[in-house]
C-alpha cells in the first residue's frame, strides 16, 4: 500500500515505516503529524485518484528529528569585470517516519459504459454507402 501526498508544496510517495526528509514542520520530535492532502492511494492493486484530494484519506507520520541539509553554494561571476560573489545556505529539514495510511473513502465501482455501435448503411450491391462516394467531375 502506498500513497502520494502533498507535504509543504512537494509531492512524496509514502509507504508504511518509510522515512522521509521534508521541509521544516512545526512540531517537536516525537510528535505525530497528520497530512490530509492525499492525491492518490493504491491498496491491493486498486488505485484511488483524488479530484484533487481524496476525501477522508490521511497519512500519519512521526517527527524523528530536525536538522539542516547540506550546504548549497551559489557562485556568481562576470568575466573580465572583476565581479565575483559567493553565497551559500543550508535548508532546514525535518525527518519523519510514516506510521500509517488511512482512508474512509471506498474505491468507486463505476463501470465504463459501452460504446454504441453505429450501423453502417449498405447500398443494393452490398457496398458501404459511406465509403463508396462518387464525385461528379465536369470536363
Amino acid at each position: 500500500m502506498y500513497a502520494i501526498v502533498n507535504i509543504s508544496g512537494q509531492q512524496f510517495r509514502v509507504e508504511n515505516n518509510r522515512k522521509l526528509y521534508v521541509h521544516r514542520q512545526d512540531a517537536n520530535p516525537g510528535d505525530s503529524i497528520e497530512f490530509n492532502e492525499v492525491l492518490l492511494m493504491e491498496e491491493d492493486g486498486k488505485v484511488l485518484i483524488g479530484k484533487p484530494y481524496i476525501d477522508g484519506a490521511s497519512v500519519v507520520a512521526k517527527v524523528v528529528e530536525h536538522l539542516k541539509g547540506d550546504k548549497v553554494l551559489v557562485f556568481k561571476k562576470k568575466r573580465r569585470k572583476g565581479y565575483q560573489k559567493l553565497n551559500g545556505h543550508r535548508q532546514f529539514l525535518t525527518r519523519i517516519e510514516v506510521e500509517g495510511i488511512f482512508s474512509t473513502a471506498a474505491p468507486s465501482k463505476k463501470k465504463a459504459t459501452p460504446k454504441k455501435k453505429v450501423a453502417k448503411k449498405m447500398d443494393e450491391d452490398g457496398n458501404d454507402a459511406q465509403t463508396d462516394v462518387q464525385t461528379d467531375v465536369k470536363e
